[in-house]
């Protein structure tokens, strides 16, 4: 399931990424896996309960992913669990009905703290 996020609040902060040096990598990795759990924790917490999908919360993963010059996450069900197949009708909805579960909520909840840490952690190394 492939779901895309705005990010356009971290610019600011992402440009300051360039100038990190190399001894941030490992509190920037902290911070996101530590940001990611969260999110995980809430999205299991919103999924937990639904009748027809008892299985699904424990289908939502998180997973720290690096790049050149990137640090990410990728939060949410895997197909490849029980029910995690159910992702994509539970978020999105279906043919005929509509989304049951928010998958914006919990990001959106806790990006101000995730943005916070960055801060503090590219404020004391540059």
């Amino acid at each position: 399931m492939g779901v895309e996020f705005d990010f356009s609040e971290f610019d600011d902060v992402l440009a300051d990424l360039d100038k990190a040096p190399g001894r941030a990598v490992p509190k920037l990795t902290a911070a996101t896996k530590a940001a990611a759990g969260k999110i995980r924790e809430a999205m299991v917490k919103d999924a937990t309960g639904i009748g027809h999908a008892p299985h699904f919360p424990r289908s939502i993963t998180d997973e720290v992913k690096f790049g050149i010059g990137q640090i990410g996450a990728e939060i949410g069900p895997d197909k490849s669990r029980k029910q995690g197949a159910l992702g994509n009708i539970l978020y999105f909805g279906g043919s005929k009905s509509g989304p049951v579960l928010d998958i914006n909520g919990p990001l959106d909840q806790e990006t101000p703290a995730y943005i916070k840490a960055v801060e503090d952690i590219l404020g004391d190394v540059l």
